[in-house]
């Protein structure tokens, strides 16, 4: 299989449970909620989204022909020392993470986790499964490590999730013009209910990627 990656680089975890934890983002290319153009945002399932994972031409980014290419990628990325940790990302990590690059990573030590919209079932070996649910989209993934609501997201408040099986429930307010005020409202709630914990978008707030 022929991977489509926007980009591999080295950063912190920004969000939820990992927030702070050094890993390589893996961002693949494609998403099957939009289309990453912005003329077909406003008929897409999700149109919030803030990620450019259109094409191949990030850093790191480009076409890798095998799992072993791909893993060799993303073990250069890593420094010395340390548990390497890999987030699969994208646009929709599933629709090309499959068993093979998998295995490979694990081969090079990557503890592997993904941050996925939760509408494709996961080939097995994942570590950490962190599903972002949309309102608009057929959740098939309700269970896992981490459930991540964005919040507040029309149609999709956070009772509609709360009986999943997941080890961690976060709320992390949404990113747009009304970000302090969708803050407040995600602290209150979580405040209310205390089974959700509030997460931020550090890498944002401390100006890293």
């Amino acid at each position: 299989m022929t991977y489509s990656v926007k980009e591999i680089y080295y950063t912190l975890q920004g969000e939820g449970a990992h927030a702070g934890r050094a890993a390589v983002f893996l961002r693949f290319s494609g998403c099957n909620l939009w289309s990453g153009l912005e003329r077909d945002r406003a008929d897409a399932t999700c149109r919030f989204c803030d990620t450019d994972f259109v094409g191949t031409d990030g850093p790191g980014g480009g076409k890798f022909a095998d799992a072993e290419a791909l893993a060799e990628a993303v073990a250069a990325e890593w420094p010395k020392g340390g548990k390497p940790y890999v987030v699969c990302t994208g646009g929709e990590p599933l629709l090309q993470l499959d068993e093979a690059a998998i295995a490979a990573l694990h081969r090079k030590g990557f503890e592997i986790g993904i941050e996925t919209n939760g509408t494709l079932l996961p080939p097995p070996g994942i570590d950490w499964i962190c599903v972002s649910p949309k309102a608009d989209a057929d959740q098939k993934l309700t269970r896992g490590n981490e459930l991540k609501l964005i919040y507040p997201q029309a149609g999709a408040p956070p009772e509609r999730y709360a009986g999943q099986d997941f080890q961690n429930f976060f709320l992390q307010p949404m990113d747009n013009e009304a970000r302090a005020a969708n803050t407040e409202a995600a602290t209150r709630y979580c405040l209310a209910h205390p089974q959700w914990r509030l997460s931020l978008q550090t890498h944002k707030l401390i100006g890293i990627r």
